[in-house]
């Protein structure tokens, strides 16, 4: 059985921090829940509260466990009031910060208040608060327009049992999160131990040595963008390399194509699987110093990647690894210009590389590493699928479109 509410009947607001300055935080012995914790998490912990001062007789509002809370505002309607439970026990001495608002239940409320942080992280939640949202370049809502919402709620046991199948949900999600940070801090220790020969693989005995890329690689060479003006050089069957699919992994998906009169039209090679591809423009921000992949088919590439081959003194899936460790560094240290960092195919044969002489040890070890990138992207599937069912169910279980299996039959 279901029940409309308005929920200034079954419960009330608050306030956050008021009066603070800069100088009092990060320090006292208060704690505050922090505006970036409550837009990020559907249920609290405690584990990234922040410092305050609050001095004794101040009239701040402190968080309860049970408290469902909102931030007041966001650059986008859609972003506004999103919610987040209060799902530990917090010491009166913890407050909430002053972008924020709290809702806490009445006692006597026949409403789940974790119920309620899942509900307005639904679909059907979101439409509902973000039509309240009011402002032009920054939105915010109302808490005297919030608290008259109403709400189609099913029974308390019913929000509860839901509750308990969107928490278990949850709790896979957070242990795959965990599984793929150990596994990638693992891969991380191996590309250290492996990469730099302080580990050597079992029956490999022959010296490494320092060299360039130059050196030891086949063909080192960029590509180019047929014009975008003429029609018939695009939406071909020849996949054709950007940038931005340079994700550090095997690339597999790539969006744009051009035809054979576009290939012939801007003088492009195809390059082979396997081949090695950097990026060479617009290296200025640390997180794409490093941007590489390995193609996962045949493709060509535009100007701002740099395709390497493989040569009988180079595997270019243990270029890719090195380039994964060294990427970033190697960028800040030989890129060159002053609007935009970029390499120079030049530039780039004279990058330093130390490896094995013996390219069957170079293949283990990118073996190995391969082996350990297939475990994450196996795990990050499986995180994504998990993701994609929750939010199924939130968007199903909680405007009843779907019944749990005990309410159905009753």
């Amino acid at each position: 059985m279901s029940s409309t509410v308005r929920l200034r009947e079954v419960g009330s607001t608050y306030g956050g921090l008021t009066g603070k300055t800069k100088a009092d935080f990060g320090r006292g012995d208060a704690r505050f829940v922090t505006f970036l914790e409550v837009i990020n998490s559907t249920r609290l912990s405690g584990r990234a509260l922040e410092q305050v001062q609050v001095k004794k007789g101040e009239r701040q509002n402190s968080v309860k466990r049970g408290d469902v809370l909102f931030n007041g505002s966001s650059e986008t309607p859609e972003e506004v009031a999103l919610s987040a439970v209060v799902d530990f026990d917090p010491n009166i001495s913890t407050f909430l910060n002053s972008f924020c608002f709290g809702f806490r239940l009445r006692p006597d409320a026949a409403v789940d208040s974790t119920y309620l942080a899942y509900f307005f992280r639904s679909t059907a939640g979101r439409s509902l608060v973000s039509s309240l949202a009011q402002g032009a370049t920054r939105y915010n809502i109302a808490k005297t327009k919030f608290l008259d919402v109403e709400l189609a709620l099913p029974s308390i046991e019913r929000q509860r049992e839901i509750v308990e199948w969107l928490k278990d949900a949850d709790d896979l999600i957070a242990t795959l999160e965990r599984l793929i940070a150990k596994k990638q801090a693992i891969k991380q220790g191996m590309m250290q131990q492996l990469l730099t020969g302080r580990t050597r693989l079992p029956g490999f005995t022959a010296p490494w040595r320092e060299t360039t890329w130059g050196d030891v690689a086949g063909t080192i060479s960029s590509g180019s963008t047929p014009r975008r003006s003429r029609r018939d050089f695009w939406n071909g069957s020849i996949p054709w390399v950007t940038s931005t699919e340079l994700k550090r992994g095997v690339i597999r998906r790539i969006p744009q194509t051009i035809t054979e009169a576009g290939l012939l039209a801007a003088n492009l090679t195809i390059w082979p699987r396997g081949t090695f591809l950097m990026a060479i423009t617009g290296l200025e921000a640390a997180g794409t110093r490093g941007s590489c992949g390995i193609l996962g088919t045949a493709a060509a590439t535009n100007q701002s990647c740099m395709a390497i081959l493989p040569s009988e003194y180079l595997d270019t899936s243990f270029l890719f690894f090195h380039y994964l460790l060294r990427g970033e560094e190697l960028a800040f240290r030989y890129t060159q210009g002053t609007k935009q960092q970029s390499y120079t195919a030049g530039v780039v044969r004279t990058l330093p590389i130390w490896l094995p002489t013996d390219i069957n040890e170079q293949r283990a070890i990118a073996t190995a590493l391969l082996d350990a990138n297939a475990e994450i992207e196996a795990l990050q599937t499986r995180h994504e699928k998990a993701r994609a069912i929750k939010t199924g169910m939130m968007q199903q279980l909680l405007t009843g479109r779907t019944r749990l299996p005990v309410e159905a039959v009753s």
